[in-house]
């Protein structure tokens, strides 16, 4: 256990080097960027060691594999990130730990996440995920919604028992106008969380960057980032 701490101490360290860095270039504060750790498919003990080295913020992107993670971890004084795609089916579960669901992107997703929240005397915050590769009024082919339809999305959810509109969030999209592309994607991600405030002041986070590309994402204006294989290292495949 204990070279697996120093493992994920150094990785963690290394992370923190890069979000420092790229603050610095961006002439940004270290305190305005909220470092995610994404820890799917690693185990509960690893979480534990994350929370020894600091982390406050964990992410998972799988309810199977979350919901247990959660619960044995249920002790610590960690914030839980949903960030997958959400199935109606799931939300009842994932309502049950998570603080924040990143990937808010359809009206029944609303309904149901306000019902249950409700119902467990919870206030979930939710980021409205943008699909950047969307065509007008379409879906992105990692889900999210078009950035045409944020405003109709965003009243749904400001006005919804039980949630609280966070921000926005978007994935660098691997085809249309931005594949290849990370930092204007997440320009234009900026842009569109400009707009939502004049609206929703509140709703300020905007969710965006990972691994390969927090460095494009900071530079840009992201106020959260999602790292996973850099801070826990290449992830065994998934069966």
């Amino acid at each position: 256990m204990t070279d697996r701490k120093d493992e994920l101490a150094a990785n963690l360290a290394r992370v923190e080097e890069r979000i420092a860095a790229a603050c610095a270039a961006a002439g940004r504060g270290r305190d305005e960027v909220t470092l995610i750790v994404v820890t799917k498919t690693y185990p509960a003990s690893d979480v534990r060691i994350l929370s020894e080295l600091g982390v406050r913020h964990v992410a998972e992107n799988r309810d199977q594999d979350a919901a247990p993670k959660a619960a044995e971890c249920s002790d610590l004084p960690l914030a839980w990130h949903f960030v997958g795609q959400l199935q109606t089916n799931k939300v009842r579960s994932v309502v049950g730990y998570a603080d924040l669901v990143h990937s808010v992107d359809r009206s029944r997703l609303v309904t149901t996440l306000s019902k249950e929240a409700v119902r467990a005397g919870r206030e979930i915050g939710c980021l409205l995920q943008v699909a950047l590769d969307a065509g007008v009024g379409g879906r992105g082919e990692r889900g999210g919604v078009a950035p045409d339809g944020i405003e109709e999305l965003a009243g749904l959810v400001a006005g919804a028992p039980g949630l609280r509109l966070a921000g926005l969030m978007t994935v660098a999209p691997l085809t249309g106008e931005y594949a290849g592309r990370e930092q204007a994607a997440f320009e234009r991600l900026m842009d569109l969380s400009t707009d939502l405030r004049r609206t929703h002041p509140t709703a300020n986070m905007v969710s965006a960057g990972m691994s390969a590309d927090l460095e494009q994402a900071v530079a840009a204006g992201a106020t959260h980032v999602r790292v996973g294989s850099a801070v826990l290292g290449v992830r065994p495949g998934l069966g």
